[in-house]
């Protein structure tokens, strides 16, 4: 366990903190966690010893039992650490019982050929063996050398003074505190830095101690007596409490039907593109459609997950279940969207893989009538990775769709899903005159200060901009540029180290992980503009049908990114800090957010102390945002299960 904390500080192990007194601090609650469990899984053997003292070491009846037993210990914990190392590089997160949802049915190849594509499975594999193979051949070498050592003969009274400590001695070791209380996991948490808490925790104490997760539900008390807030916020035209009515009209406008190309952009946050002031500035052609469209300078996707975003932006509700997404939920997939409503229109998704991965599928074809499903299988290219095709070849095989749409002037809405900007960043031959960067050519001081983790993870972003520009060099030539609505969006960040460009410290507190690309590019349409105030992933349908002059009915909870006119603006975020959950509303310049373990809350101004909570300094503003914060989750609850078409 140690040697595993020691490979975790050494590789893993990322911080804004500069007190050695905290990482000293975490180093000892970390000792002291792994003592708990070392003690725990040693119990058995000391039973064995009380009930046959001298031939514990001798019969070979106990002596196999227990050479079993300790090497499942040890293949169990290796397989643990391992995981929980993946787990964190992966998604700067201890491993907890979340991470069955990559072991959901008809998802696990996919998922293993990610990890096969990803990681160094084969080279990790044989280090496991080796590691298992030294520890067993020093532990049997030690225990027969034990067996020789000639017996020594205890009479009772030392024999129950012996045992008495023993048993005194694990109990402390286990309760691990000198407190009233015993060592809990929360108290790794003293800090609000997840890498000096991860650094405390013991990843298998930690996933055991969350195994007791609540199951999804909803409660109509408190979504009934919240539902004024929620109804004045989102404007709803006729509100009642009793029927919970969330429907607003959305009126049409008389004009030419113009195409929607929605770009899901896989794990592109704000502060790894040029238009936020990457010091890399990976994105020129993101930047130059956003300069050119409208860029939404706050947009904020309500938790960090693939699946999540496609079932938030097409559904119009946050995913807040607890365990798997909603996605993955039988009960929560049958929802009236705003995407259905669209009368006239053609309906693609696209995705360079298959569907089935967390049951996207059904999200389309269960809500939205007509969708036609692009995935692998269509394709005439070959699969790059496990995540299917390539995201070039993924568009230049969907400018034939839309080519073919523009000569039967049919208009159509497509979701297109790229995915190459995530683990194993698969670049291809069929990239063009794609060109990566090597360490040779970049600024070390500027590659520092930017966030990346790797050289890998900054060629993924500059190829998936690469294949922006592709999209847009298509349609030109495809001749629907000028009949298209482009509305491009990040789905969450991704990991990063440390970064301090933007103007908030995001990282610090957390709002990074779901601060999120956006702009809307159509030249033929709008007019350059930057928009500050907050919006919401959810938002994103609710402005589509605005924008081509669709008259739609909206049952969700998005609003229109574009109306001005609606002020005091937030977005709903549910994230993990410090490995606790939270829910938030995240506004232009104040932040709220709420501790869903404790119920602990927090008032940021970020025109103030953007660290400092000012709950008491602004009480008013703190009591609004509760109560806002908390309807916005509770009507998430309710009409996930009950916006049933």
């Amino acid at each position: 366990m140690v040697v595993f904390r020691l490979v975790f500080f050494l590789f893993f192990f990322k911080t804004t903190v500069t007190d050695s007194g905290a990482i000293l601090k975490a180093w000892t609650l970390g000792l002291r966690f792994d003592m708990r469990l070392a003690l725990i899984l040693t119990v058995p053997l000391l039973l064995l010893t009380f009930i046959f003292r001298n031939n514990f070491f001798t019969k070979p009846a106990i002596r196999k039992p227990v050479f079993v037993y300790l090497f499942l210990v040890y293949l169990v914990l290796t397989f643990a650490y391992v995981f929980d190392l993946g787990h964190y590089a992966y998604l700067g997160l201890r491993m907890d019982p979340t991470i069955t949802r990559f072991l959901a049915y008809g998802e696990r190849a996919d998922n293993a050929r990610m990890l096969w594509q990803s990681y160094p499975v084969v080279r990790t594999m044989v280090g496991i063996g080796l590691f298992l193979f030294l520890i067993s051949y020093q532990f049997i070498r030690s225990y027969y050398q034990l067996a020789k050592e000639p017996v020594v003969k205890l009479s009772n009274w030392k024999y129950s003074g012996w045992l008495f400590s023993v048993v005194v001695l694990f109990a402390a070791g286990i309760y691990a505190s000198i407190a009233y209380f015993p060592l809990r996991w929360s108290q790794a948490m003293f800090t609000r830095d997840n890498g000096v808490t991860s650094l405390a925790l013991n990843p298998v104490l930690y996933y055991v101690s969350n195994m007791s997760g609540k199951t999804d539900t909803y409660d109509i008390k408190k979504t009934r007596e919240l539902y004024p807030v929620m109804a004045r916020y989102l404007g709803v035209q006729q509100p009642d409490a009793e029927k919970l009515n969330f429907m607003r009209d959305i009126p049409g406008a008389d004009r030419k039907k113009m195409n929607v190309i929605l770009v899901m952009l896989e794990s592109t946050g704000a502060a790894i593109t040029s238009m936020y002031n990457n010091p890399m500035q990976p994105t020129p052609n993101m930047k130059r459609l956003a300069d050119s469209g409208i860029l939404f300078r706050n947009f904020y996707v309500p938790a960090v997950s693939t699946a999540r975003t496609v079932y938030g932006v097409t559904t119009g509700l946050p995913d807040v279940s607890m365990t798997k997404t909603a996605s993955r939920h039988p009960k929560m997939i049958d929802q009236r969207v705003v995407l259905d409503q669209f009368k006239g229109y053609e309906k693609y998704y696209l995705l360079g893989g298959n569907t089935n991965w967390a049951n996207i599928r059904a999200v389309f074809t269960n809500n939205v009538d007509g969708v036609k499903i692009y995935e692998e299988g269509y394709y005439k290219a070959p699969k790059a990775d496990v995540w299917g095709v390539s995201d070039f070849d993924l568009i230049t095989e969907a400018d034939e769709i839309f080519r073919d749409a523009g000569k039967r002037q049919q208009p159509f809405v497509a979701f297109l899903q790229l995915a190459d900007n995530h683990p194993p960043y698969t670049i291809t031959n069929g990239g063009g005159d794609f060109k990566k960067v090597t360490s040779k050519d970049i600024d070390k001081e500027q590659f520092k200060k930017s966030g990346f983790v790797s050289i890998e993870q900054l060629n993924a972003i500059r190829y998936e901009d690469y294949n922006v520009g592709h999209l847009i060099d298509l349609a030109k030539k495809g001749g629907y540029l000028d009949n298209t609505i482009f509305i491009m969006f990040g789905d969450h960040n991704c990991t990063l180290n440390p970064y301090h460009f933007m103007p908030t410290p995001e990282y610090e507190l957390v709002s990074g992980s779901v601060h999120s690309t956006c702009f809307i590019y159509a030249p033929a349409l709008i007019k350059p503009e930057v928009i500050n105030y907050a919006v919401s992933l959810v938002d994103i349908y609710p402005t589509m049908a605005k924008l081509v002059g669709m008259p739609v009915k909206n049952y969700t909870l998005g609003r229109d990114m574009l109306d001005a006119a609606q002020t005091n603006r937030y977005a709903f975020a549910s994230y993990a800090k410090n490995l606790q959950g939270y829910i938030s509303m995240i506004g232009e310049r104040y932040m709220y957010e709420i501790n869903t373990k404790t119920q602990d809350a927090y008032l940021y101004d970020m025109l103030g102390d953007p660290l400092k909570n000012v709950s008491a300094q602004y009480p008013d503003t703190a009591k609004a945002l509760d109560n806002l914060t908390r309807a916005f989750y509770e009507s998430t609850r309710y009409l996930m299960f009950n916006n049933k078409k």
